[in-house]
């Protein structure tokens, strides 16, 4: 099975050189629109931009050139999630692709609709089957051959094999689940909190204090997910509670990285431009808070990391207003 990858970035590129050592060690096509790029990681075969330690495989092929990279069987969506909806218009335009399968990895949900990027997906392809990846997988272990697990949400069993049988191997597991609003809710409102956490680390918070704003963060991942038709144990497993402790913790994480700068007392305008890549929290914490004020869900931490972001409240400030709420029991009626 060829297998396109949209998206040259770190997780593409991680991705990519994964799939590449799949059974069968199938055609693997890295797209992105940069076509110096392309062209460089084709001679020197390494992402000198994203991952420069990892030396591409012999069938890994980089492009530029979309109508390539719609030839595969299966298609990957790695763009930012604010660019789904563009690049699967851009991909559509190109022809019918009646026999593809398209896997969504992006995490995040479009603001000015509140959809899913399988939603999105499925909305240009509505006859082709969306599944989506998911799971505490940063690209910098998964490239260099660290065990990790992932999950893949699709509605179609059948097709929900196939793709496990691709996506395992000796340092990857990987198991199926058909709760895919749950998979994709999780994986987006993990990183709210995983900019929570990194506030928290910035402003010099102890083990203790990060411990109960992720716990407290699991809750509300729950209320947010369930009430948008996820399953509650979707949400204590990969895409869930796995995703949340690797976001909130590792050095990997970009939005980890946002808050700890932001808690320091940095602007976030300066931060996103030294990171030089997509911190997928920032838009997602919008769509988040829009998707709780529209449902009136109780979000006290997204509604907190929002004013951080978005009304430029102090994060101290912030900080203290979380813990001078009215007292609550933790469990849920």
């Amino acid at each position: 099975m060829p297998i396109s990858i949209l998206g040259s970035g770190s997780w593409g590129t991680a991705l990519a050189y994964l799939l590449a050592h799949s059974a069968g060690n199938p055609d693997v096509t890295l797209w992105g629109r940069d076509r110096a790029h392309a062209a460089e990681m084709n001679a020197n075969r390494y992402n000198t931009r994203y991952l420069p330690e990892i030396e591409l495989p012999p069938n890994v092929s980089a492009t530029a050139d979309l109508a390539t990279a719609a030839s595969a069987s299966l298609i990957l969506f790695v763009v930012p999630s604010a660019a789904t909806r563009t690049m699967a218009a851009d991909l559509r335009s190109i022809g019918t692709l009646d026999t593809a399968v398209f896997l969504s990895c992006a995490k995040g949900i479009e603001k000015e609709s509140g959809l899913r990027m399988s939603e999105i997906l499925q909305e240009s392809f509505p006859d082709n089957p969306v599944a989506v990846l998911s799971g505490p997988n940063h690209a910098e272990e998964v490239a260099r051959r660290m065990v990790t697990a992932a999950v893949i949400g699709c509605h179609d069993d059948n097709v929900a094999a196939d793709l496990q049988r691709i996506f395992s191997l000796p340092w990857m597991r990987t198991y199926t689940s058909d709760d895919v609003a749950g998979i994709e809710i999780g994986g987006t409102i993990k990183n709210v909190f995983a900019i929570a956490s990194g506030i928290a680390e910035g402003l010099g918070l102890g083990d203790n204090a990060r411990a109960a704003l992720v716990t407290r963060g699991l809750a509300e991942m729950i209320r947010v997910g369930v009430a948008l038709g996820g399953k509650p144990e979707t949400f204590q497993g990969l895409s869930g509670v796995g995703d949340l402790i690797v976001t909130c913790y590792s050095e990997h994480s970009r939005n980890h990285r946002v808050g700890r700068l932001l808690g320091q007392g940095k602007n976030l305008d300066a931060i996103l431009k030294e990171l030089g890549m997509v911190a997928e929290g920032v838009p997602n914490t919008a769509s988040v808070y829009e998707i709780a004020r529209k449902h009136d869900l109780r979000t006290p931490i997204t509604d907190q990391v929002y004013a951080v972001l978005y009304e430029n409240k102090p994060a101290a400030d912030a900080l203290q207003e979380l813990l001078t709420r009215d007292p609550r029991p933790e469990a849920e009626a």
